[in-house]
């Protein structure tokens, strides 16, 4: 039987259609586990909603992606929204929503496979998708299509991304199959955000997932915001930037850019993703879930200030957009978000996401279906025309945490003679270090006019001993992300030795700056 102090807080945080979601009084402790119902059109709205929502952030979001890294969008940078925006993406430049075709590759499986589906079916459907990759998802595909499978696909050791946004863009199937019940959306997760991310990665998707499936029950976002937060270690960098911005926000609920500015100062220096050390550029989880969540908490509970506010964060632009609209989607339900930020999806809803057979209508239906299984699988009840639901407390998943240890400490200029190895000239290539790990940047590339895509392969060799066979596929799809990379070296002086085993003219092994790791942060 609920408590009495349950009871209360159902009262209080139960959805009620509106265009805007209030903000909590002073947060209320849940005497878990805690019953609610939910009726089918309501399911089914919220759903809809989640789903909807994300294009709609993604569109918003879309002509501002890394344009602005290190600094805001200013408030008198218009961005453009009216009823063309999303067809003219669907239509020209597709893979703006990679947010969504990528969930919705996990999506299918479930609906091919069952609820049951193991990672290894995820893993394999994701890395021989047609469409293109990057970051943790290429550094993973690469990794399959090599025979390195889940969860060792992800592991910061053989991922250089690891700690990169990926799978955060890609969890929102996860919550929204799980209305309420975070501890399944997090097993879920646990399955399918391991093929591509590790450690502050993985939790990423952890937290964005337990958003959307606390908003079927609750319409208070700082509740949300906090209640979701149980999903993620302490100890985890995660857990305390996001913990960091609450506090900000507490101190100072009025002024946003004030909270964006601590972010900027203790949370933007970014260790592990190769393409962001030592640079503005920044895509990695934590700060662009920072961003997720400022938009969450200073936007009033208004859907377009809150998108909007998320926007103007920078760096990650449209995939934070996206997963602020979708779980504020979930919230309100279809139905009542505002007309004028569903303008134009009538356009597309009915059109397949690019690289699948599957749209918006579709998404809807199978969404509906895995959720109304997902809740008879966690203790509910399918009644004629709802559904009771078992709500209990999130825990936090296990801690992992990525490059422990080891810290950006040089970056090696890509200056030696010609930059790449090349049939007929230079095919080995030495460089000295000293540090515990390293990346060395790069790939093997066809020269113009080649039409035919080749692996090539080099020996890669780590003071004198045989570090890895690297295969280097010439064509994009394949890629590898990086030419080689090792860490959890002895620190000290250290030799690597680049030897190109194939030659072949027409085609090249491209040396890139080396980014170089020791035991210790500098200028601290």
């Amino acid at each position: 039987m609920k408590s009495l102090l349950a009871m209360m807080f159902l009262g209080v945080i139960m959805m009620v259609s509106c265009t805007t979601v209030k903000k909590a009084a002073p947060v209320i402790t849940v005497d878990y586990p805690v019953e609610f119902t939910l009726s089918k059109a309501d399911l089914m709205d919220k759903i809809k909603g989640g789903w909807a929502g994300q294009v709609i952030g993604c569109t918003y979001g879309g002509p501002t992606e890394f344009r602005y890294k290190g600094t805001m969008i200013q408030d008198y940078v218009p961005i453009p929204w009216n009823d063309s925006l999303m067809e003219f993406w669907y239509t020209n430049i597709p893979g703006l929503y990679d947010d969504i075709y990528m969930d919705l590759t996990f999506v299918e499986v479930f609906e091919k496979e069952g609820l049951d589906a193991p990672a290894s079916s995820h893993a394999h459907a994701f890395a021989y998708a047609e469409y293109m990759l990057w970051h943790a998802n290429q550094a993973a595909r690469y990794n399959i299509m090599n025979g390195i499978e889940p969860p060792a696909s992800g592991h910061w050791e053989n991922n250089p991304h690891a700690d990169d946004i990926d799978f955060q863009i890609e969890a929102d199937f996860a919550g929204l199959m799980n209305p309420g019940m975070v501890n399944s959306s997090s097993e879920v997760c646990d399955r399918v955000g391991h093929i591509m991310n590790y450690g502050d990665g993985w939790y990423g998707g952890v937290y964005v997932a337990a958003m959307y499936s606390l908003a079927f029950w609750s319409e208070d976002l700082e509740f949300i915001v906090k209640e979701a937060l149980k999903t993620i270690p302490e100890q985890s960098e995660f857990y305390q930037c996001i913990a960091d911005v609450i506090g900000w926000y507490e101190n100072n609920p009025g002024d946003w850019k004030q909270t964006w500015f601590e972010v900027e100062r203790k949370w933007s220096s970014d260790i592990g993703c190769p393409d962001g050390v030592f640079v503005p550029f920044n895509i990695d989880a934590k700060i662009n879930a920072a961003y997720i969540v400022i938009g969450m908490l200073y936007g009033d509970g208004d859907f377009g200030k809150s998108v909007d506010i998320s926007t103007r964060c920078g760096q990650d632009s449209d995939c934070n957009p996206a997963s602020i609209a979708g779980i504020l989607g979930t919230v309100m339900g279809y139905d009542a978000i505002p007309e004028y930020w569903k303008q134009g999806l009538d356009k597309v809803e009915d059109m397949d996401f690019k690289y699948t057979t599957i749209s918006l209508n579709d998404t809807y239906e199978m969404g509906y279906g895995h959720a109304i299984e997902m809740v008879k699988r966690n203790g509910g009840e399918e009644l004629e025309e709802g559904l009771k639901i078992q709500v209990e407390e999130p825990v936090a998943v296990k801690f992992e945490k990525a490059f422990d240890g080891h810290y950006p400490v040089d970056r090696i200029r890509a200056d030696w003679k010609g930059n790449a190895l090349q049939a007929g000239g230079k095919t080995a290539h030495s460089f000295n270090f000293k540090g515990k790990g390293f990346v060395l940047r790069g790939g093997a590339r066809k020269l113009s006019g080649v039409e035919k895509d080749i692996t090539l392969e080099a020996e890669v060799y780590v003071d004198g001993e045989l570090h890895e066979l690297a295969h280097l596929p010439t064509g994009y799809q394949g890629r590898r992300h990086e030419l080689t990379w090792k860490y959890n070296l002895v620190d000290g002086d250290h030799t690597v030795k680049v030897v190109w085993k194939n030659p072949t003219r027409g085609y090249k092994i491209e040396l890139g700056d080396v980014i170089v790791y020791g035991p210790e942060q500098i200028n601290q």
